[in-house]
């Protein structure tokens, strides 16, 4: 659970690197509450009292609250395979973009530090910080 809910800690932080394992895990966790959104939705808007129009609302707030977190997440994972941010914009690309980015999602990251900081699977990293003051 941990894994789900660091990016949204990470709300807007664009720096640093992601594990595959924090990229997927949040995947994971939007998944889950997707479908969740779309069977409640499913089972209380067959009522006709408007409920799924509440759903739909509820869904949209969410993928709105969400947005930003995913993003910088996947920003992240192309900073862990020591390639620019900016790959995400392939998510554009009609047909094959998001083939393509789910293939760099996949991938594992660079060994060691990079240009975007430390590794994140290596226990034994030092920051910047502890290592001025340590």
């Amino acid at each position: 659970m941990e894994w789900m809910l660091m990016p949204l800690k990470r709300y807007a932080d664009f720096q640093g690197r992601s594990r595959r394992k924090e990229y997927w895990m949040f995947f994971l966790g939007y998944l889950i509450v997707t479908i969740l959104l779309a069977v409640f939705g499913g089972i209380f808007g067959s009522t006709g009292d408007g409920a799924s129009g509440l759903f739909l609302i509820l869904f949209g707030i969410f993928v709105l609250a969400i947005f930003i977190p995913a993003l910088a997440v996947q920003v992240r994972r192309f900073h862990d395979q020591d390639r620019s941010g900016w790959f995400v914009l392939l998510n554009f690309i009609p047909y094959v973009g998001g083939l393509i980015v789910l293939v760099f999602m996949v991938l594992e990251g660079t060994r060691g530090p990079n240009r975007f900081g430390p590794d994140p699977k290596d226990p034994y990293a030092v920051d910047d910080v502890a290592d001025t003051f340590g």
